[in-house]
């Protein structure tokens, strides 16, 4: 080693240039790793010269008539979407008290029950409960809208609620008294 250099990199300098001229170790080619399987996946390709398997079209079809027809379902015309049905309902509707829930309702000629949900931080505070208690909500009416009837519905649950399991059975009692 020569006297005087600082760091190993002054080992490989030329003299009168800056530049260190360090080799470079690669490593050795390695091997593909390969996953051991009881089956192979059938949904896959099998190599790079195999074109990928086409997909039947008639499930699709199937799915979209099978949905038409659902009767306990809970689409867009079942909800309560925009802001002036809510402000109609609160102005307008028939408010009852049932359970500590408050219920804001109108009959209408014809039609389907539409479901509405008012529910804010001061029910609870965590976003995770208030989504339980719309889901326990939403559970409840689509199981109870066949007795409710052409009925607009806003719904205001009790300051505090808890989301537990028995909650959608004590909300399809108080649709039930509803729609009575």
């Amino acid at each position: 080693m020569q006297s005087g250099a600082r760091s190993n990199t002054a080992l490989f300098r030329t003299r009168g240039s800056h530049e260190a001229h360090v080799p470079t170790v690669q490593d050795a080619p390695r091997e593909t790793s390969r996953l051991s399987r009881a089956q192979q996946d059938t949904r896959r390709t099998r190599g790079p010269a195999q074109p990928a398997r086409g997909r039947p079209a008639s499930p699709r079809v199937v799915a979209v008539v099978a949905a038409a027809q659902k009767r306990f379902g809970l689409d867009a015309a079942r909800r309560l979407r925009r802001k002036a049905q809510f402000e109609r309902l609160l102005r307008g509707g028939d408010r009852r008290a049932l359970g500590g829930y408050t219920f804001y309702l109108e009959r209408r000629a014809d039609g389907q029950p539409r479901l509405g949900i008012l529910i804010s931080r001061k029910h609870a505070a965590a976003a995770a409960d208030r989504n339980r208690i719309k889901r326990c909500i939403r559970e409840a009416f689509r199981l109870e809208q066949e007795n409710l009837g052409a009925l607009d519905l806003l719904v205001r649950p009790p300051y505090g609620v808890q989301p537990t399991p028995d909650l959608v059975a004590r909300l399809r009692e108080l649709l039930c008294r509803l729609s009575a």
